[in-house]
């Protein structure tokens, strides 16, 4: 853990509940992708990058449709996956999530919708919260020429229509490889819901998922552990 995150550890309840409620109060819904169109295949997967690797997965662990979402590293070498190495922030890694999904029940499109609405603030560079650096930066990897499209003109739809006040920092990077994090990284928000980090900046992701897009929430996360047994 670096040491902002320790700093974070340290605010009061008071700040604490202060924080919860105004990251809250930021999300919203950004508009639908207007060209999107439902998927054929049984399987896909999308990797995307938002700050810290646990909220993000957190958030699509609750997402229906979504078969698997795991913690990892995208943008750098597999030599440099490792979290103390891409927290110098030196790596060209991002903390990503690699998400499996079903394209039949949820869209890459909608993925993404949630992804900009709440699971992360598309218009901070390269920070998210109280952590910053090119690794926390706001990134899609798409996984093939479709999802690169899509991404590059659903980030130009929202930059026409002002969805934020100001243009999105949210860069698109295809050709990256995805490398899992450490088992201990793997379903964090789960395995830690008091933990001091994930109650101010995380479970409001999953409280504002579930009041703003309750068509896609379920109460039930999938878990990389569970898939493991």
């Amino acid at each position: 853990m670096n040491l902002n995150r320790l700093l974070t550890l340290s605010l009061c309840a008071c700040a604490c509940a202060c924080a919860a409620e105004m990251g809250a109060e930021s999300m919203h819904v950004v508009p639908a992708f207007t060209a999107g169109a439902p998927g054929s295949a049984s399987s896909e997967t999308a990797v995307l990058a938002g700050g810290c690797f646990w909220g993000v997965q957190g958030v699509f662990q609750h997402v229906k449709g979504v078969t698997q979402a795991v913690s990892g590293y995208a943008g750098g070498s597999k030599s440099s996956a490792i979290y103390e190495v891409v927290g110098s922030g030196v790596t060209g890694h991002a903390e990503s999530v690699k998400i499996s999904f079903d394209p039949r029940q949820v869209s890459y499109a909608r993925l993404l919708q949630v992804f900009f609405s709440v699971a992360h603030d598309p218009t901070e560079l390269n920070r998210q919260g109280p952590d910053s650096g090119t690794q926390y930066r706001s990134t899609v990897f798409p996984q093939n020429e479709e999802q690169a499209r899509v991404a590059k003109a659903y980030i130009e739809q929202l930059n026409q229509a002002k969805a934020y006040k100001v243009r999105l920092a949210t860069t698109v990077e295809p050709g990256r490889n995805f490398y899992p994090a450490e088992e201990y990284h793997q379903d964090f928000l789960t395995r830690h819901p008091n933990h001091g980090y994930i109650v101010i900046n995380d479970l409001p992701k999953v409280d504002a998922l579930k009041r703003l897009f309750p068509d896609l929430y379920r109460a039930d996360p999938v878990l990389v552990s569970a898939g493991s047994k």
